[in-house]
C-alpha cells in the first residue's frame, strides 16, 4: 500500500529471522509495512532461521551481505509500491541485540562514494573483515567470559559497571573470541559496529555511533557514566575503544539521510536519521512503556522488561540504559520454562483443556492455602535450578504431587512470584501507577492473568505487539525530533492505541502474597542447581 502525501516516518528492524519496516503518519497510524524473510526471501545465503549453526553447535553467525542485500530489496519493493520517500521526515531502527559487525580497513572510504547506480550488496561486498556475524544465539565464548570476569575482580564486579555479569552472547565476549582466534581478522577492522548501528551506518553512509542502550547490551559499557569501561575493553582485545567509536543517547539525531538514498530512492535531503538501538529496546519504546510499568512476554519462555530508575545490577538479569529516557535504565530478565511447562500441567492435571486449568484457577483461593511450588523441566536461567520441588505450608516437601487443582495453582502463582522476586532484586519498585502490559500466548487466559495482577498487586492490560520493535522504532525516529526540547516519548505517542486493561487487583490480595514472597525466595534458595556451571546457561 502506497503511502499517502502527508509526513511520515518509518520504523525499521533488522532482526534474526527478517526485516522489516514500518511507516506511520502524523497521527501515529501505520500507514505501510512490509518485510523481507531471509530464509525464503534469500536462499541464496543458505540459512535456517536467519543463521548458521556451526558443526560445534555453540557457534553462532549470519552472513553480512544477507542484513546488506535485504535492505536492497525491501527498499526496492517499496518504490515498487508508489512509496513516497521524499514525505519521510525520519527515521529510526532495531537490531538484534549483542550481534557484531567488522567493518575492514578502507570501508569508510567506499562508505562515503556510493555509485546510486548500483545495489548496496554490491557496493560492499568487500568491506568486512569477518563476512558471517556473531549474533546473540552464540554461546561459544564461555573461556572469555570467564577470563572477563577475573579481569574485573568477579561477576558481581562486572555487572555493578556493565549492567550484566559475563554473557556469552554479549559483544565484549565475541569481539575477544575473534581477537584470540583469528588476530588478523581483528587487526584488519576499523570499526566494530553492533548490529543496529551498523544499519544506521548503511543510511548514513559513515559509521554511526552505537547508542547507550545498545552500548549496555556489550558487557563493555559503564552504565552509570555512559562511557567504555577501560577495563573491560582491556580484557576483551587492543585497541578497542577506538575500534567502537564513540557512545551516544538513544534518542540522537545522527545526521540526515545519505546522497545515496536520496538519488537513488528520492528521500529528502531534510530527512533525519535517529539513533537506532536494540529490538528488545525499541519494543520497551513500541509498548509505551513508562516509569513503573512492567511488560511481560508469556511465551515459549517468559521475559520480563522492567523501567527502573535506581538498578541494582545482580549476576541474573540484565540492565540495559534505557531507550527512551538518558535518566532512566530497562532490566531485562528471561525465564525459559514458560509455557511448555503451563502446557504439561495443563494436560496432567486439567485433560489437555485450558477451560480446565482455568475452572482450576478460580476455584482454588488465592494464595493457595500456602502451597509453593517450583516447576523446572529444564535448567531454569531465573534462579539456576532444574526440577519440581512442592513445599506446603510448612516448608515441608510434598512427595510425589499436590492435588490436581492445588498444583496449576502451584505453578502459576510460583511463576509470577518468581518474577516478582527477581525483578526487585534488579532494584524494580511497584508504583501506584504501575500497569503491567501482558503479551504471548498466555495473555489471551483471564484467569492466569489474575493471578499475575494479585502477586504484582497492579492492573494488567493486553497490547498487540506484533511489531513492536518497528513501531517503537517509528515512535523514537519522532521523539529523536523534539528530544532535546525535554519532551518525553509519552507527549510524543499520546495518539497511539491505549492498552486494553483485562484484570484488576483481587481485594485483599496484596496481604495474603507479601508473606509468601519472603517464603517463596528463601525456598528458591534450597532448591538451586550448584553444579552447574553459570556460563552452560544463558
Amino acid at each position: 500500500m502506497a503511502a499517502s502525501e502527508a509526513p511520515c516516518y518509518l520504523g525499521w528492524d533488522f532482526s534474526t529471522q527478517q526485516l522489516k519496516v514500518i511507516a506511520i503518519d502524523e497521527q501515529l497510524t501505520v500507514i505501510y509495512e512490509d518485510n523481507i524473510h531471509f530464509d525464503k526471501d534469500l536462499p541464496e545465503f543458505g540459512t535456517h532461521c536467519g543463521v548458521h549453526v556451526h558443526s560445534d553447535k555453540l557457534t553462532v553467525t549470519s552472513p553480512v551481505l544477507m542484513w546488506v542485500k535485504a535492505l536492497d530489496m525491501i527498499l526496492e519493493k517499496m518504490k515498487s509500491s508508489g512509496f513516497n520517500f521524499s514525505h519521510v521526515r525520519a527515521f529510526s531502527g532495531a537490531g538484534q541485540q549483542h550481534g557484531s559487525v567488522y567493518w575492514k580497513e578502507g570501508a569508510s572510504q567506499i562508505l562515503k562514494n556510493l555509485s546510486p547506480d548500483l545495489p548496496l550488496h554490491q557496493l560492499l561486498k568487500a568491506c568486512f573483515s569477518v563476512r558471517d556475524s556473531p549474533v546473540w544465539m552464540d554461546s561459544s565464548t564461555t573461556t572469555q567470559c570467564l577470563s572477563l570476569e577475573k579481569a574485573v575482580g568477579g561477576a558481581q564486579h562486572l555487572a555493578n559497571i556493565t549492567g550484566s555479569r559475563a554473557c556469552e552472547r554479549f559483544t565484549g565476549n565475541q569481539i575477544a573470541k575473534i581477537y584470540s582466534q583469528n588476530p588478523e581478522f581483528y587487526m584488519q577492522t576499523e570499526r566494530i559496529s553492533v548490529v543496529s548501528s551498523f544499519a544506521a551506518s548503511l543510511f548514513l553512509s559513515a559509521y554511526a555511533p552505537i547508542d547507550y542502550c545498545d552500548g549496555s547490551g556489550m558487557n563493555l559499557l559503564q552504565i552509570r557514566d555512559k562511557i567504555w569501561s577501560t577495563a573491560c575493553l582491556n580484557a576483551c582485545a587492543p585497541g578497542l575503544e577506538e575500534k567502537l567509536g564513540p557512545v551516544v543517547p538513544s534518542s540522537s539525531v545522527l545526521s540526515s539521510v545519505s546522497p545515496y538514498y536520496i538519488q537513488r530512492y528520492g528521500f529528502s535531503p531534510d530527512c533525519k536519521v535517529v539513533a537506532f538501538t536494540g529490538d528488545n529496546p525499541a519494543s520497551l519504546a513500541g509498548m509505551k512503556l513508562e516509569e513503573g510499568d512492567i511488560a511481560i512476554s508469556l511465551g515459549t519462555s517468559d521475559t520480563l522488561f522492567l523501567w527502573i530508575k535506581e538498578p541494582v545490577p545482580a549476576l541474573e538479569g540484565h540492565i540495559f540504559c534505557n531507550p527512551v529516557d538518558s535518566r532512566a535504565y530497562m532490566a531485562l530478565l528471561c525465564f525459559k520454562n514458560g509455557s511448555l511447562i503451563r502446557e504439561r500441567i495443563r494436560d496432567d492435571c486439567a485433560s489437555g483443556s485450558w477451560d480446565e486449568f482455568s475452572k482450576a484457577l478460580k476455584c482454588t483461593v488465592v494464595g493457595n492455602n500456602g502451597n509453593l511450588g517450583f516447576y523446572f523441566d529444564v535448567i531454569e536461567i531465573t534462579p539456576e535450578a532444574v526440577g519440581i520441588h512442592r513445599f506446603n505450608s510448612d516448608n515441608n516437601k510434598v512427595v510425589p504431587d499436590f492435588p490436581k487443582e492445588v498444583e496449576i495453582r502451584a505453578l502459576v502463582e510460583g511463576q509470577f512470584l518468581a518474577k516478582r522476586i527477581h525483578a526487585e532484586k534488579l532494584g524494580y519498585k511497584i508504583l501506584p501507577r504501575t500497569r503491567i502490559l501482558a503479551t504471548g500466548g498466555a495473555s489471551y487466559n483471564k484467569e492466569i492473568l489474575q493471578v499475575l495482577s494479585d502477586v504484582f498487586s497492579a492492573p494488567v492490560y493486553t497490547i498487540d505487539t506484533a511489531n513492536s520493535a518497528c513501531l517503537g522504532c517509528a515512535y523514537r525516529a519522532i521523539h529523536g525530533l523534539v528530544a532535546e526540547t525535554s519532551v518525553s516519548l509519552g507527549d510524543v505517542v499520546k495518539l497511539a492505541p491505549e492498552p486494553r486493561l483485562v484484570v484488576t487487583p483481587t481485594a485483599g490480595a496484596d496481604q495474603l502474597y507479601q508473606p509468601l514472597l519472603k517464603r517463596y525466595a528463601e525456598l528458591e534458595q534450597k532448591v538451586l542447581y550448584s553444579p552447574i556451571s553459570s556460563h552452560l546457561v544463558k
